[in-house]
């Protein structure tokens, strides 16, 4: 075994050895892990692979750091992660010498997978595998785009399609979204048919592909029959009197669910967005189980930029990828509710890593689970 290969299996080992070895008396088993982490079996495996091993982020290296700190992690096979302000000094001591020792192999498994990738053609990589938006080759991609009103559409240039500058793509709406998005899924699925439709459009076989539904689109009897078919606990409410513009609401089982709005500065014709609220779905085609459904939703257009952002942007895809793997595993539905910072004119994308940008996230396991 070469030095490399030892740096990215040494990890793994370790991770299992703290499982087996911790306490020679008590042995902790992967779903007890499982219980403590609130991560899928197959992830907590993923980690002790020493074949296919993945790394696990530093937030989760913390977590093992802490369990495995004092064996009041365990109580009656009941396995939790205590708060780190419930550890004792020594314990606390504990705690941060193998958080280090974590970090350093992680630093070095990292630096071997790196080393052994750059030593690839880089025209053999496939930059987009792990992506939420890389489908199985030649499986069709219908992206439904929101769609401007009637109104609105009057106001913009050539309107008519019997005009001889007609442009077909001003009808839809959230179209820096679009833009994004459509090349993504291009680049990502050289060898899949995309196509855009807008709800008026839609044709019988788009039902039954990769579905993504894209912006404000929840006014349209099509969407909404998807939405309330696979029932979530999310739904965007429109703006009522006596409100503070629109918002999300988040139903989990209480009398009075939770809201999250956007937040303004000014007022009237100097108003400006300050964070949006924007929504992320991917779960089962409720017209073809083997196709996905994807939403990406938010208040206003440029929460639906940042949250198609989070996994198309270079500098954060793959890292909030990783996030969403680890997060919900093998489960078949999700969602996350973030927020979407705006500075002047600019859209910052969310990195869902960090705790203060993800405002709700759900999930649904798999069956029997």
């Amino acid at each position: 075994m070469s030095g490399d290969d030892r740096a990215q299996t040494a990890l793994a080992r370790r991770l299992r050895e703290l499982r087996n070895s911790r306490w020679p008396d008590l042995r902790i088993t992967q779903a007890q892990l499982r219980q403590a982490f609130e991560v899928s079996l197959a992830l907590i495996s993923s980690w002790e692979s020493t074949r296919a091993a993945k790394i696990p982020p530093p937030h989760r290296l913390e977590k093992y750091a802490t369990f495995f700190a004092t064996r009041r992690s365990i109580v009656n096979g009941h396995a939790r992660v205590l708060p780190l302000t419930d550890l004792t000094p020594d314990e606390l001591d504990e705690q941060r010498e193998l958080f280090a020792e974590l970090t350093r192999l992680r630093r070095e498994a990292l630096r071997a997978q790196l080393s052994g990738e750059d030593s690839e053609p880089s025209s053999g990589r496939d930059i987009y595998r792990d992506n939420p938006w890389r489908f199985p080759d030649g499986e069709p991609i219908t992206i439904i785009c929101s769609q401007l009103p009637e109104d609105q559409r009057t106001t913009i240039p050539y309107p008519s399609p019997d005009g001889l500058d007609y442009i077909e793509l001003y009808k839809h709406s959230d179209l820096d979204s679009l833009f994004e998005l459509h090349g993504h899924l291009r680049a990502a699925n050289p060898r899949s048919l995309v196509t855009l439709r807008a709800p008026e459009d839609l044709r019988s076989d788009d039902f039954t592909a990769h579905l993504v539904l894209l912006g404000g689109i929840d006014n349209s009897e099509v969407t909404t029959s998807l939405r309330e078919r696979i029932q979530l606990p999310v739904r965007k409410v429109p703006d009522r009197d006596g409100e503070l513009g629109p918002y999300f609401e988040v139903h989990e089982g209480g009398d009075t669910p939770a809201r999250h709005h956007p937040r303004h500065t000014g007022s009237g014709a100097d108003i400006r967005l300050l964070e949006d609220v924007a929504f992320f779905y991917r779960g089962v085609n409720p017209d073809n189980v083997e196709r996905t459904l994807t939403i990406c939703n938010g208040m206003y257009a440029r929460g639906v930029y940042g949250v198609v952002r989070a996994l198309t942007d270079e500098r954060f895809r793959d890292r909030n990828a990783a996030y969403l793997r680890e997060r919900f595993g093998d489960a078949t539905s999700y969602s996350i509710l973030t927020r979407v910072l705006i500075v002047g004119r600019a859209v910052v994308t969310p990195d869902w890593t960090r705790d203060y940008v993800r405002l709700h996230e759900w999930s649904q396991p798999p069956p029997g689970d």
